[in-house]
């Protein structure tokens, strides 16, 4: 008989309903006395208002009135504990990764000595005032030429590149400039208007070193006709780029990005501590994986920072929490204004109960490194990355750090995808049946089988979309960008 609850650790006092269940069911030896709704927690004991409410062996909330065993536990009956900036402390959590046997994967070696996953051509805007004509540059590509010999030609438009002010301009000249060195790009064309504040002589010049042969320039005010110029100038990248082959190697050239969104009560019981499982052993077999969405750290931080290597990381790891923690005070917001509605309907009931829940996609391994924005992904291992938990503008920053492909979690469902490829993994397995659409993986099968056979599963997926294998985004076509603004627009 499948498992209808479950206390995911010893020291809590609430357990979680895996199915629905109703009043006056016999579950973890105590009586409910209201219907629980899966993925929703109930009392194992009675509860004293102050009481705090333990789920994963931590604190999630603090009851604000007496809650009776057996009842639902949620919204209506406690408050979350966080608060401002905190003093942190650095108590060392050593942890040993079992030695793990490496897979192959099949890549398209890069003259810098980085891999890809992908052979893609892709058209990027240096401003959003030229997405009409980058649009028609790779529709006229596509229907004159087709896409035969590399992986596919893409668009990626977007609102910015001009009145933009400070920190906001930086980061999206940054994040396009990341993506145009990205690995999973073959070739790439760059299109600006000529007049906008994110020049293309200085983006140039700030950009480094890149092949000529395979990355081009336009900027459309100084074409008779743009669209044409566009379209023979990505033909002189196909006869570079469709000679590209690939060729095995290990699964530690891979980096790989860890995500959820449209979380549920399931999500920290199945997919994410499933794919925490597989960055242990991404890591234990040499390779990379980065945890983001900052402001879904607060109130498990301590654990993450823990886990630093050093003292270093440590202090890097409390820069990022309390610079997140000051851009959301410097905007008059607090810093506990989460989960959303879909997650407290699913079941998360404070941002602590969130945070603990996401933050085992990190796995139990070290962490190596803190990336900021201006930085890519160097340290092998598990590396911590800048950036809010908005989807799109995580999936971006990931992708632009240098991560091959994301793995995205989600309890309520998305069919987004960023510029690689993104793996849904569904926390349970009617999603994965309803949408199955947008889904690539049921991680409730944990349920009925084990994280083992699991993790197994998901190790072969990964190798299956490293050696090009489409995932769900790719087939429908679900490919987005957004660069996240803090500032001012002119």
């Amino acid at each position: 008989m499948a498992k209808k609850t479950i206390i995911i650790n010893e020291l809590d006092n609430v357990a979680v309903a895996l199915t629905d269940l109703k009043k006056g069911e016999q579950h973890e030896g105590v009586v409910l006395k209201e219907d629980i709704t899966k993925g929703h927690k109930f009392a194992l004991v009675d509860l004293k208002e102050g009481d705090m409410v333990i789920k994963y062996g931590n604190p999630i909330a603090c009851a604000h009135k007496p809650i009776s065993a057996g009842s639902h536990v949620h919204t209506h009956n406690v408050h979350t504990n966080l608060s401002e900036n905190l003093e942190y402390t650095y108590n060392k959590v050593d942890t040993e990764l079992k030695e793990v046997k490496p897979r192959k994967v099949n890549v398209y070696h890069r003259a810098n000595g980085d891999v890809g996953i992908r052979n893609e051509i892709w058209i990027i805007p240096t401003v959003g005032c030229v997405n009409g004509q980058v649009k028609l540059i790779h529709e006229t590509y596509k229907n004159r030429y087709g896409e035969e010999g590399f992986d596919g030609i893409f668009a990626y438009t977007h609102p910015y590149g001009c009145s933009q002010l400070g920190d906001d301009h930086e980061r999206t000249k940054l994040i396009l400039q990341k993506m145009v060195r990205h690995p999973n790009a073959g070739g790439v064309l760059v299109v600006g208007l000529g007049c906008e504040n994110n020049q293309m002589d200085e983006f140039r010049k700030s950009l480094g070193w890149v092949d000529e042969t395979r990355v081009k320039f336009m900027v459309c005010q100084e074409e008779d006709d743009e669209i044409e110029a566009g379209v023979q100038l990505i033909k002189q990248i196909v006869e570079v780029v469709r000679h590209d082959k690939r060729e095995e190697d290990d699964i530690s050239c891979l980096k790989v990005g860890l995500k959820c969104g449209g979380s549920d009560g399931l999500s920290g019981i199945t997919a994410n501590p499933l794919v925490g499982r597989f960055s242990d052993y991404i890591v234990a077999a040499g390779g990379t994986t980065v945890l983001s969405e900052v402001p879904e750290m607060f109130g498990a931080e301590q654990l993450l920072m823990n886990r630093a290597r050093d003292e270093e990381v440590f202090e890097k790891t409390v820069k990022l929490i309390n610079d997140f923690k000051d851009y959301f005070r410097r905007n008059g917001q607090t810093v506990y204004e989460n989960p959303s509605p879909g997650n407290k309907a699913g079941g998360i009931t404070t941002l602590e109960d969130k945070s603990l829940g996401c933050t085992q996609k990190s796995g139990s391994g070290p962490v190596e490194d803190v990336v900021f924005d201006d930085g890519f992904v160097m340290a092998k291992g598990l590396n911590l990355l800048n950036g809010p938990g908005n989807d799109m503008c995580a999936v971006t920053n990931l992708a632009a750090s240098g991560c091959h492909l994301i793995l995205f979690t989600t309890g309520r469902g998305t069919p987004f995808g960023g510029f690689v490829p993104t793996v849904k993994i569904a926390t349970n397995a009617e999603l994965a049946a309803k949408k199955s659409n947008w889904i690539d993986f049921n991680a409730g099968a944990v349920l009925e089988s084990n994280f083992d056979v699991q993790l197994e599963n998901l190790i072969d997926l990964v190798v299956y979309v490293a050696n090009g294998s489409k995932t769900r985004n790719e087939i429908n076509s679900s490919r987005e960008i957004a660069i996240f603004k803090t500032g001012v627009t002119l």
